[in-house]
């Protein structure tokens, strides 16, 4: 074979083998860096955020939605048949028990109310000259001058004419009644409503349109139901005195006013497995309304010296609630707890933890059980035995540090893989491909 032909042929050989060498142990050495890294990652310790178990007082609430209801409302109505010749209200205007709301032609009524005492005035006088008569009658008997049956008579006569007085009162009576029911007041006191009648009609008794709704909104009560398992708690609570009640705004962030439990209802609604309760509130700033629905909290019981957490400190898995525990050592443990209750920021532990034990609250992605576990900041509760770190005291004191470092372990200026930062946080470099002469 020509040596021009074979040449060639052992450069491109040649060239290839290079290029496929190159690759490979770039690859290769890619896959090692990575590695390394990886392993760096692992042995770096994971900045978390945490706080202290604490002791606290925790009221239990019961939540609902209410209607508002008028502690009472009242249609009034005439009593009596007449014109309608005075309206002594306005519209919407608060009014107090007793108050004149209208006026029906009194005419009538005081003219049979004068009768009845004229009647009167007439009986007596009759009445007067029969006693005077009775008088005369016992004397002549007395002296045996007249007749024991004409003074028995006029006795007899003496007591008709009382009876009859006393009817004559009874009639009087009776006619100032109906004269006062011509003045149509407020039988409590409360709000009105839109007027039912104008001035000028006749109005009848037996009526139920009426002349105007009145309602009491000050104080002013809240219809509310709640699931009968929690009926022996809240039953427990009211035997043993007063029950508070909160009305809340829609959105859960403005109480409206603070009341009290009124009634439980006597007996439960088996279609919906729910028991009707009654509380009262002041209603002073008139913040609740007849026939408006409110959010309803009801404080039930207050947990005493019970062990709580921030609420994002609680994991579920498989085997229930746990929560991850920082030792001494800075090191995680994995905790169960029994969780009693908890709302959008608060927990409540029946068992799992003591007080001052520190939780994580953030940065579970690389926990497990014996993660070293660096502390950042507390986002719920200051730690009165962590020390104050340098770098919380001067911000670039960590910056000085790990300069000094860098300096001491790579004198000769040269960059280096600076993945492993002693503050914990991942740097972002782009890969280098490896040397091909290495």
């Amino acid at each position: 074979m020509n040596l021009r032909r074979i040449l060639p042929i052992a450069v491109g050989a040649a060239v290839v083998i290079a290029v496929g060498a190159y690759v490979m142990f770039g690859e290769q050495a890619k896959q090692e860096q990575k590695s390394r890294r990886s392993r760096q990652a692992s042995d770096q310790a994971a900045p978390v955020l945490i706080a202290n178990a604490k002791t606290a007082d925790v009221p239990v609430y019961f939540d609902a939605v209410g209607t508002i209801k008028a502690l009472n409302t009242v249609t009034v109505t005439a009593q009596v048949t007449g014109q309608i010749v005075k309206i002594g209200f306005r519209e919407g205007q608060d009014v107090p028990a007793g108050f004149v709301l209208a006026e029906i032609d009194p005419r009538t009524y005081q003219a049979q109310y004068d009768q009845s005492v004229s009647k009167k005035a007439q009986d007596e006088a009759t009445l007067a000259n029969a006693r005077i008569d009775l008088d005369r009658y016992n004397k002549l008997v007395i002296a045996n001058s007249g007749s024991k049956q004409q003074a028995d008579t006029q006795k007899a006569l003496v007591a008709q004419l009382e009876a009859q007085v006393k009817g004559d009162q009874a009639a009087i009576d009776n006619a100032q009644t109906m004269l006062s029911y011509t003045k149509i007041t407020a039988p409590i006191e409360g709000r009105t409503g839109i007027r039912l009648i104008d001035e000028g009609n006749v109005v009848q008794t037996g009526n139920s349109t009426g002349i105007v709704v009145i309602t009491q909104i000050k104080p002013i009560s809240v219809l509310f139901n709640l699931p009968q398992q929690q009926y022996p708690q809240v039953s427990k609570a009211f035997a043993q005195g007063a029950v508070p009640v909160d009305a809340v705004s829609g959105d859960n962030r403005i109480v409206l006013d603070h009341g009290q439990l009124k009634v439980i209802d006597n007996q439960m609604d088996q279609t919906t497995g729910t028991i009707r309760m009654k509380a009262e509130f002041p209603n002073a700033d008139l913040s609740l309304w007849p026939g408006q629905f409110v959010n309803i909290r009801l404080l039930a019981a207050t947990l005493k010296q019970a062990i709580v957490v921030p609420t994002a400190s609680v994991q579920r898995g498989p085997g229930g609630a746990f929560v991850f525990v920082v030792g001494e050592d800075s090191t995680v443990a994995v905790r169960p707890v029994t969780v009693t209750q908890q709302d959008d920021t608060t927990a409540v532990l029946a068992t799992g933890l003591k007080t001052d034990e520190r939780v994580v609250t953030s940065g579970f992605t690389r926990l497990a059980a014996g993660t070293r576990v660096a502390v950042q900041t507390s986002d719920a509760a200051p730690q009165p035995n962590a020390a104050p770190s340098d770098a919380a005291q001067d911000p670039d004191a960590a910056k000085r540090e790990r300069r000094r470092k860098r300096d001491a372990e790579n004198p000769d200026g040269k960059k280096r893989d600076t993945s492993d930062n002693p503050d914990g946080k991942k740097r972002n470099r782009p890969e280098k491909a490896p040397d091909a002469k290495q």
